[in-house]
């Protein structure tokens, strides 16, 4: 085979991506039948929710979006032999595109997954461009290409722009985000969180606290949004809805599930003689900074046996190593006080088993009985890291209170409620949430450590982001805003006068 031959070869080989009709004609295909999402769910291996959000304006990819675009092909053609219609499938479309429409009264606002249809057109609060849905009382485009490609068009030379289109607000040119750390490539995505901020602002006359309310209440549909733009390109397909082993499920509406996930909550025992000065330490946007760890692919695969492979990523079953420092440092597994057998999540299991090698050797490495695992990457969420960490350090740079709320919030409920949560139908992915808050606490463990190597004295450490230590904690940290930052909470002395740290700082 020449060169030219593979190359035609790989060429044959790529399938282009299956038509859909758009979403307002999904839902009426399927209502027109007398189906449920639940039913058609059912034969798609997906749930309802993302049936939903199919209706909505979101697009299914991959093989799954061939799946439904033959189910949407054969109701068409069911629903055009009923009544009539001539042609059927992408036939019947095309005519129906060509044929003139009557005009209809414009119906009520009618609630649908992922927000509520408007009884007419509004400018939406991303793009300025006109929009058939709204999310917490916004007018907004429930898919983040549907800005983009308003925005293009609007812009569009080949088209005049008309009088009333322009004085419409737009979004400003798309920023490029420059990737921070080790990236492989740099990568254009547009910027969907200033023209966000800049119509909040506007629509509540400045006021910064009016303003940032409704923001911070539909960060969780704009965080997805925002998910959605930078996953465009992914080398891989995410499973957002699969099937979750019994371990990962709660036993009751308020119950946890299995998972330990390892949050500390330790003081040391008892401090060296003399008085000591011990700075509260706050690490900055600790779950921003988890949002980048091993996390699997698809659906998690049951295994046994004492053996850990470094490509996948999940839960495990193990049987913990002994700890003999906990008079120095907090326990890598936190504060558990029943012992055996128990599952542990993907960072807490790498931590031990870095702890036990070299060049640490701090304990034994862990047993593992069982693992729920799926092949994974640590650069699944990077985009959408950096697209969060970006507006955060603009942020903070601008003096800018709106945003720097607005990113917390999204950032922060995105993790909260990706597990079993109804504030997010979008992701169903409890291994995720586990798995980013744990690392969250590894990483705290970790700087416990960096303290400790370098000769300071770790006093405490809890949940994400506190840790309390005596010393010169500037050679290790450096002290400001930025995520790569800490920030003092507090300054107090301890001795023997004053034998225990603070209840709560």
């Amino acid at each position: 085979m020449t060169d030219f031959d593979a190359i035609d070869a790989l060429l044959a080989s790529v399938q282009e991506e299956t038509a859909l009709p758009p979403s307002a004609e999904r839902r009426r295909l399927r209502e027109a039948l007398g189906l449920s999402r639940t039913q058609v769910a059912a034969v798609l291996g997906v749930s309802a929710s993302t049936v939903g959000g199919w209706e909505s304006g979101r697009e299914p990819s991959g093989e799954i979006r061939a799946k439904y675009g033959y189910f949407l092909d054969g109701a068409q053609a069911k629903v055009g032999a009923e009544d009539g219609t001539p042609g059927t499938g992408r036939e019947s479309e095309a005519l129906e595109a060509e044929a003139p429409v009557a005009e209809e009264p414009a119906p009520p606002v009618e609630e649908v997954a992922g927000g509520a249809t408007l009884s007419a057109p509004a400018p939406c609060v991303l793009c300025g461009a006109p929009a058939v849905h709204q999310v917490e009382g916004f007018p907004q485009h429930l898919d983040a290409a549907d800005c983009q490609a308003a925005t293009t068009a609007a812009t569009s030379p080949r088209e005049q722009t008309p009088p009333a289109a322009a004085a419409q607000p737009t979004a400003p040119a798309p920023r490029k985000l420059v990737p921070a750390g080790r990236r492989a490539k740099e990568a254009d995505s547009p910027d969907l969180i200033a023209p966000a901020v800049q119509a909040a602002l506007a629509a509540h006359g400045g006021d910064v606290g009016t303003a940032t309310a409704p923001l911070v209440k539909r960060a969780i549909p704009d965080a997805m949004a925002l998910l959605d733009e930078t996953r465009k390109g992914a080398r891989y397909q995410v499973i957002a809805h699969p099937p979750m082993p019994d371990i990962l499920r709660r036993k009751s509406a308020k119950g946890p599930d299995e998972i330990w996930e390892a949050r500390p909550n330790w003081t040391r025992p008892e401090l060296p003689a003399g008085r000591h000065e011990v700075t509260a330490l706050d690490v900055n946007g600790a779950y921003l900074s988890a949002l980048k760890t091993h996390l699997p692919i698809g659906a998690l695969e049951h295994s046994t046996g004492n053996v850990h492979d470094r490509r996948r990523a999940g839960v495990h079953l193990i049987t913990p190593p002994a700890w003999d420092l906990e008079h120095l440092l907090p326990h890598p597994l936190g504060n558990r006080e029943e012992e055996g057998e128990f599952w542990v999540t993907e960072p807490t299991l790498r931590l031990l088993l870095r702890l036990s090698s070299d060049p640490y050797g701090l304990c034994e490495p862990p047993v593992i009985h069982e693992s729920w695992t799926s092949g994974a990457t640590e650069g699944l969420l990077e985009k959408f890291r950096i697209a969060l960490k970006d507006a955060r350090d603009r942020a903070i740079t601008e003096d800018d209170s709106v945003t720097l709320e607005y990113v917390k919030a999204m950032y922060s409920k995105f993790v909260s409620t990706m597990g079993e949560s109804n504030y997010n139908r979008e992701l169903y992915r409890s291994d995720w949430m586990h798995l980013i808050r744990s690392q969250a606490f590894a990483n705290l463990w970790m700087k416990a450590y960096k303290c400790f190597d370098e000769g300071l004295v770790v006093v405490r450490a809890m949940g994400t982001d506190e840790l309390h230590v005596s010393g010169d904690w500037r050679q290790i940290f450096t002290e400001g805003r930025a995520v790569t930052e800490v920030k003092v909470k507090d300054v107090y002395t301890l001795g023997d006068d004053e034998p225990e740290p603070p209840a709560d700082v």
